[in-house]
C-alpha cells in the first residue's frame, strides 16, 4: 500500500528505492542503482554548497535530454531549486528566462555552444559545466567548478521550492510557477498509485526533461515506486523501436503527436512490437483523439491510459484508471490526486452533468504565481471546500466522476456569437479515413470576429480535398462549425514539448 507522500521532500523520496535496484538507465548504458543515484545526488549537493548554493536558490539547467539531465534535476531539486530551460532557446529567450528567474547558477553541458552562457554572465549568474562520466553508469557526472571542497550539503525541506517553470505564455507574458518538494512528491505519489507502479516497472522516457510531464510523470513517479526510468536523448520516431527493443519497457508516457508518430512507423516494426510486453501506455498534456487511442490499443495490445495534467498542478490532476475499471475514449478519467470540481462564472460549484470551468485543489497544486497578484486574483477563488485553482479548461463531470474536457476557454472559437469547441471538430475530421491528424483553430474574420479553420495531415498514400473534408464534416456538424478553410500540411507546427498549439496558429500560417 502506498504511503501518503504529502509533505515528503525530494531527498526523502530518493531514499525509498532499494540500494541495489536499478534507478536510472539509458539505451545501451549500464544502469545506475539507487545507491549510485543517492551518491551522485549527495556529491552534487556538496558541489552546490561549495558554490554557495542553498535551499531556495535557483539553478538554471541547460542540458540535452538524457540520463544526466534526469540526475542533475534530481540533485538540484534535492538541495536547491531547479529551473530547467529548453536548450533550443534563442538568446532573447534565455535573456527573459534567466533574468526573470533571478538564477544564481547556470549548469550547462560541457562544450555545449549556447547563448545561455553569455546571458548568464551578463546577469552575474555563475556558469558551471556538467561533464558526463560516460564509462560509468547512466546519469553519472561531475560538475567542473572550483568551489569550497569542504562544504557539507544540506538537503532542502519539503516546503522549500524545488522546481520553477514558466507557463507557456501563448496569450500573455509567461508566468513563474513555483513548486515545492512536497508538491512534486505528492504528484509523483498520485501517478505511481494511479498506474500501480512497482519496482519491476521500467519506464522509457521520450518526453523533454525541461517539461513537467517528463520530469514528474516519467522520472519522479518511477523513483517514488522504486522502479527504473530509462532516458533517451529525446523523441525520435526513427529510433524509438530500437529503444523499445533495447530497454523492453513496461510503459511509456507521451503527448498525442508522439503516439501518432510511433503509430506511423509501427507496421515496419512488427517484430519489435511482438517482443514488447507493455503493461500500459500513458498519454497526457493534450487531448488524445479517440481514434488514436483505439489504434494504439490494437497495435500494442495493452490499455492506453489518458491523463490530464498541467504545470500548476505539478502535472497530474485526473487519469483514467487501469483495468478492470473502465476507461473511456474522449474522457480524461477520474480525479487522480487533487479534488476536481466544475464551477460556473459566478463561482458556484456545479452538479454532475453541468458544463463549466474545471477547478482543482490539493497537495500538488502551486500556492500561486510568483510576483503576480493580478494573475493570482484571476486564477484562485474561494468557494465551498476552500481555495480552488481555476484551470482555464471547460468541462463536465459525469455521474461516475469521469471528466470530459470540452475545450480550453481561450481556444473556444467565437463565430458571430456562436461558440465552437475545436476538439469537437477535430474528432469529426479524424474519423475520415484519409486523415492522420487534424487541428481546428480560429482565423480572424472582419465581420464574424472569428472563422473556423483546420489543418490536416493526410495518411501516407491517401488523398482527400478540402471539399471532401468539408462535406464529410457537414454530415455530422452544424453548418457554423464546419471549417471554412482547410489547409493540408506534411506536419502541423508544434511547441517545444510536442504539443499542438491552436492559439496563434493562424498567425504562424499567415492567415491572420
Amino acid at each position: 500500500m502506498m504511503t501518503n507522500s504529502q509533505g515528503m521532500s525530494i531527498s526523502e523520496l530518493l531514499a525509498l528505492g532499494a540500494a541495489d535496484a536499478p534507478a536510472i538507465g539509458a539505451p545501451e548504458r549500464e544502469m545506475l542503482t539507487y545507491a549510485g543515484l543517492r551518491a551522485q545526488v549527495e556529491a552534487t549537493g556538496k558541489d552546490l554548497a561549495g558554490l554557495g548554493i542553498a535551499a531556495g536558490d535557483r539553478v538554471a539547467i541547460v542540458l540535452p535530454n538524457g540520463p544526466e539531465m534526469a540526475t542533475c534535476f534530481l540533485a538540484v531539486a534535492a538541495h536547491a531549486c531547479a529551473a530547467p530551460l529548453n536548450p533550443a532557446y534563442r538568446e532573447e529567450e534565455f535573456e527573459f528566462y534567466i533574468s526573470d528567474l533571478r538564477a544564481r547558477l547556470l549548469i550547462i553541458g560541457q562544450g555545449m555552444e549556447s547563448p545561455a552562457r553569455l546571458v548568464a554572465e551578463r546577469h552575474g549568474c555563475r556558469v558551471v559545466e556538467l561533464a558526463p562520466t560516460l564509462d560509468a553508469p547512466a546519469g553519472s557526472f561531475t560538475l567542473r567548478a572550483a568551489g569550497r571542497a569542504s562544504a557539507s550539503a544540506c538537503p532542502a525541506l519539503a516546503q522549500d521550492e524545488a522546481l520553477v517553470l514558466h507557463t507557456s505564455g501563448t496569450t500573455s507574458r509567461p508566468k513563474i510557477v513555483p513548486l515545492t518538494g512536497a508538491n512534486l512528491t505528492a504528484s509523483a505519489g498520485h501517478i505511481a498509485q494511479t498506474l500501480a507502479l512497482t519496482p519491476e516497472d521500467r519506464c522509457l522516457n521520450i518526453m523533454p526533461l525541461f517539461h513537467i510531464h517528463g520530469l514528474i510523470a516519467a522520472v519522479l513517479s518511477s523513483l517514488r515506486s522504486g522502479a527504473s526510468v530509462h532516458c533517451t536523448p529525446g523523441f525520435d520516431a526513427l529510433k524509438i523501436f530500437r529503444w523499445f527493443d533495447a530497454v523492453q519497457p513496461t510503459w511509456y508516457t507521451a503527448v498525442p503527436t508522439m503516439h501518432q508518430a510511433i503509430l506511423g512507423r509501427a507496421s515496419r516494426n512488427q517484430e519489435v512490437i511482438d517482443r514488447l510486453k507493455l503493461r500500459f501506455i500513458r498519454s497526457s498534456s493534450s487531448s488524445l483523439p479517440p481514434q488514436v487511442m483505439a489504434e494504439l490499443e490494437q497495435t500494442f495490445h495493452c490499455p492506453v491510459i489518458e491523463a490530464y495534467g498541467m504545470t500548476e498542478a505539478s502535472h497530474q490532476m485526473a487519469s483514467n484508471p487501469l483495468p478492470p475499471r473502465p476507461r473511456y475514449p474522449g474522457r480524461v478519467g477520474v480525479a487522480a490526486g487533487p479534488e476536481i470540481a466544475i464551477m460556473d462564472a459566478a463561482g458556484r460549484l456545479l452538479a454532475a452533468g453541468e458544463e463549466g470551468e474545471i477547478v482543482i485543489r490539493g497537495p500538488n497544486v502551486t500556492a500561486g504565481y510568483e510576483n503576480n497578484p493580478k494573475a493570482n486574483a484571476e486564477a484562485f477563488v474561494e468557494a465551498p471546500g476552500g481555495r480552488w485553482f481555476r484551470t482555464g479548461d471547460q468541462g463536465v463531470l459525469d455521474a461516475e466522476g469521469y471528466l470530459r474536457i470540452t475545450g480550453r476557454i481561450k481556444e473556444i472559437i467565437n463565430r458571430g456569437g456562436e461558440k465552437i469547441a475545436p476538439r469537437e471538430v477535430d474528432e469529426v475530421l479524424m474519423d475520415h479515413p484519409a486523415v492522420a491528424q487534424a487541428v481546428t483553430f480560429a482565423i480572424p474574420h472582419p465581420k464574424l470576429g472569428e472563422e473556423v479553420g483546420a489543418v490536416i495531415v493526410l495518411r501516407e498514400g491517401m488523398a482527400a480535398s478540402d471539399q471532401d473534408l468539408r462535406q464529410f464534416a457537414s454530415q455530422r456538424l452544424a453548418d457554423f462549425k464546419v471549417p471554412r478553410r482547410v489547409l493540408f500540411l506534411e506536419e502541423i507546427p508544434k511547441g517545444a514539448t510536442g504539443k499542438l498549439q491552436r492559439i496563434g496558429l493562424a498567425q504562424k500560417l499567415g492567415l491572420a
